[in-house]
């Protein structure tokens, strides 16, 4: 069953992941849930989190990419991503 979540989050545009995670993480927040379901929604979190970081890397790998000089040799620049408060 864990793999049917997990292939159902990798079709998650990484905009909604992120929205899904912001979710998640008020609803832990709060502190509101009963623990095994905030047990449950921490896990999901962890999924949404994790799906995130690895678009965000492939992102910055195709940055680079198309950062290439003339010679083909990579310009690198470092990708600052600063959350705004």
């Amino acid at each position: 069953m864990a793999n049917k979540a997990n292939n159902k989050q990798n079709n998650v545009c990484f905009e909604d992941a992120l929205g899904k995670l912001e979710v998640i993480v008020k609803q832990l927040e709060a502190g509101e849930l009963p623990l095994e379901e905030a047990l449950d929604r921490f896990g999901e979190g962890i999924s949404f989190a994790k799906l995130c970081f690895e678009r965000l890397n492939a992102a910055e790998a195709q940055v680079d990419k198309i950062l290439q000089q003339e010679q083909g040799r990579l310009v690198e620049k470092p990708l600052n991503l600063v959350e705004a408060d």
